[in-house]
């Protein structure tokens, strides 16, 4: 008993690590998240490819379909050995996986991780950008849950799974309350495989591309100003250090009373001016 979880990498059979087609290729049912995945086609023929489309088809929500596949998952790991095969690394963006390896751990089911190439380290190629320079990365699905995008703007952004034109209409409009509309992004297709292909577009034109697919990634590179509340925190931290501003140093909460009340007179002159130029300043 028990379950082996195979990561497919990012795209045909090419990117498989070693281990992992080792494991594929001699099993006799491999259980798919999805078919639709270029890796999936390069299985020897002799394989049994048991995908679980047809369970997004019929569920009324992402949570129905991941509940779903992974009591059906569980119960065939309890009774034999069994292969489940996921895009990309088990652990970059792989809902099922996350709650399979706790069900399991908790039911008693052994579990195996075979990692693969994630969808990460193609995108990072393709756009020429360096992973440990502050890379944030999100599920575009669950980002699109908040009301207000927690990213920070001073830092390049990757966000996975913009699988339809309508998710990246969402994903705009909520960008937008931290990035320009004409801020340069990237929309990457397929990427790690011979269809990869990359549109450079300003973030107000994401949801137009008619190249938006299953494996679509958008790359948000950082602002060219400092826009973030850690960018403020920052400047204040500098401006109060022993190499900073005499003057901040010496501020105290009380000392700052009549600058408070000068700034707010200003603020409030600019509103009723209506002058938005002064008010941002």
């Amino acid at each position: 008993m028990g379950i082996t979880i195979v990561g497919l990498g990012p795209g045909n059979g090419r990117l498989l690590t070693r281990e992992a087609w080792e494991i594929l290729s001699t099993a006799k049912t491999v259980y798919l998240r999805t078919q639709r995945h270029p890796a999936a086609a390069d299985l020897p023929d002799t394989v049994n490819r048991v995908s679980f489309d047809h369970v997004y088809e019929t569920a009324v929500n992402f949570d129905a379909v991941y509940t779903q596949i992974v009591t059906t998952l569980l119960q065939l790991g309890r009774e034999s050995d069994i292969v489940y095969a996921v895009p990309g690394h088990p652990f970059i963006g792989e809902s099922t996986v996350m709650q399979l390896a706790a069900a399991a751990e908790k039911g008693g089911v052994p579990v195996v991780i075979i990692p693969g190439l994630s969808f990460v380290e193609p995108a990072l190629t393709a756009v020429h950008a360096d992973g440990l320079d502050g890379l944030q990365l999100f599920d575009a699905i669950e980002l699109t849950s908040t009301l207000y995008p927690p990213l920070n703007p001073d830092q390049p952004v990757l966000l996975g799974q913009v699988y339809s034109r309508l998710l990246a209409g969402e994903l705009k409009a909520m960008l937008t309350a931290v990035y320009p509309e004409q801020h340069t992004v990237s929309l990457i297709h397929a990427a790690g495989t011979p269809a990869e292909s990359v549109e450079t577009i300003p973030l107000y034109a994401i949801d137009r591309s008619r190249q938006i697919g299953h494996l679509t990634s958008l790359y948000l590179p950082p602002l060219p100003y400092a826009a973030s509340l850690s960018a403020l925190a920052e400047t204040v931290a500098t401006l109060r250090s022993p190499n900073g501003c005499p003057w901040d140093r010496e501020q105290t909460p009380r000392s700052m009373r009549g600058s408070l009340l000068e700034e707010a007179s200003e603020v409030l002159e600019a509103l009723d001016a209506g002058d938005e130029d002064n008010l941002r300043e």
